[in-house]
């Protein structure tokens, strides 16, 4: 028995690309619709959960600042005390000089203790406010984290729902995909993922409907149409560069 050989892509006619390419946009056309459905939701979810890694990492900060604004302050008020102890001490000490040198000295000591516990309550009600303003921040960032989870988890279940229902025919779809781009020129393959990436709606082989382009809805000059019905040569839309094929090919 005689084994037939098979045709190279490369030999098929005119005509025969032409509807291979047809049916391959058909294919890709449904796979697009699979990805309508899903819409904007995987990025979506991609955008919300790295907001929500950004605010994690700025709460992480904040409470680490937080933490040294409060061992600050705890230090501030210890070093308070322990200018009003001294001062307390130089008073009594006063009480006990021999000259006014060594009182004069004393009540330097004094007056330096108190501009430290001066200087020092500054720093506490500076860095109080402070805190004041980052625990509000805070606050409303854990506020914000909890409903951005909330809105991701909708998201992330819904996506998912779509996903287990369509996941089965996508995977099918693109195996088709797979097979029918491997019956076509690899030329051909080429300039048709080129002009599918061009456009949102992924049509790179389009029909002409009403005298147009199915794609950029064009006029076709007569002539044109007559040389597309022919299935001698393929054309392109002289206004969007797709491939125009008749309605013939879709049966």
């Amino acid at each position: 028995m005689t084994k037939v050989k098979d045709t190279p892509k490369t030999d098929s006619s005119v005509e025969e690309k032409l509807r291979a390419l047809y049916k391959l946009q058909k294919i890709d056309s449904k796979t697009d619709e699979i990805q309508i459905l899903k819409g904007e939701l995987p990025m979506e979810v991609k955008d919300l959960e790295d907001e929500l890694a950004g605010l994690k990492t700025r709460i992480g900060k904040i409470e680490e600042e937080l933490k040294e604004m409060e061992d600050n302050v705890t230090n501030r008020k210890n070093a308070n005390k322990e200018s009003e102890a001294l001062i307390k001490k130089y008073q009594k000490q006063q009480n006990n000089v021999k000259n006014n040198r060594e009182f004069d000295a004393l009540s330097k000591e004094i007056e330096l203790q108190k501009l430290d516990i001066q200087l020092g309550e500054k720093r506490i009600k500076e860095a109080s406010d402070d805190m004041e303003q980052k625990v509000e921040y805070l606050e409303a960032s854990k506020k914000a984290i909890k409903e951005k989870e909330k809105n991701m988890k909708q998201k992330k279940e819904e996506l998912e729902h779509i996903i287990e229902e369509t996941d089965a025919e996508e995977k099918t779809l693109l195996k088709k995909s797979k097979e029918q781009q491997s019956k076509i020129e690899d030329r051909l393959v080429q300039a048709y993922n080129r002009i599918r990436s061009s456009y949102k709606n992924g049509l790179a082989v389009v029909t002409v409907q009403r005298d147009s382009c199915g794609g950029c809805y064009n006029a076709i000059p007569p002539q044109t149409q007559m040389e597309i019905r022919q299935h001698k040569k393929i054309l392109v839309c002289e206004h969007c560069g797709r491939i125009l094929v008749d309605e013939v090919l879709e049966k």
